[in-house]
């Protein structure tokens, strides 16, 4: 990871977007966490992608927060085995249970410790964070990774096996 792309060195990209909220703005009250006193609901964000690479095979879908006072960041959510036909993910796909995601994807653990969304929780008098959602077009079906892992294993990943990556980024202070 590096000070400009969290998610690693540059590479070929295609287009994400959210009706959720616009890159660059301020993250919904939905999309901020309620478990970590933000006043929010910990409602993932509505997320549609378009212009992937010939030859993906599968999705991963990741939030970081890069500004966390964590070393390498805060994974808020990771979503991995979408399948390759899929080009959204509806608000609330993040739900611990799962049900609303396409096909064989679950999602890992956040750093919370829990499986699912975690919303944008920055500490207070942090100053303002970014909150990175990442769409990873993969050249594999399935990553290999154990149904409860933690977020943080996909970063060693991701690297290897993304053919381009999309980025929307929405922002929180408190």
């Amino acid at each position: 990871m590096n000070a400009q792309d969290p998610y690693g060195p540059p590479m070929p990209s295609f287009e994400v977007t959210s009706e959720s909220f616009r890159d660059g703005e301020t993250l919904a009250p939905d999309q901020r966490s309620g478990i970590f006193g933000a006043g929010g609901k910990d409602i993932s964000p509505e997320l549609s992608w378009k212009g992937v690479p010939d030859g993906t095979r599968s999705f991963a879908v990741t939030m970081l927060d890069p500004d966390a006072p964590d070393p390498g960041g805060f994974w808020h959510w990771a979503v991995v085995n979408i399948p390759a036909a899929a080009r959204t993910l509806p608000a609330d796909a993040g739900r611990a249970d799962g049900r609303l995601l396409p096909g064989s994807a679950f999602q890992l653990k956040n750093d919370g410790g829990r499986v699912g969304y975690l919303g944008a929780a920055a500490p207070r008098g942090h100053g303002p964070h970014r909150y990175m959602v990442a769409v990873h077009a993969l050249d594999v079906e399935d990553l290999g990774i154990a149904k409860n892992a933690e977020a943080g294993i996909l970063a060693g990943l991701l690297p290897q096996h993304t053919l381009a990556r999309a980025v929307i980024t929405g922002m929180f202070e408190r």
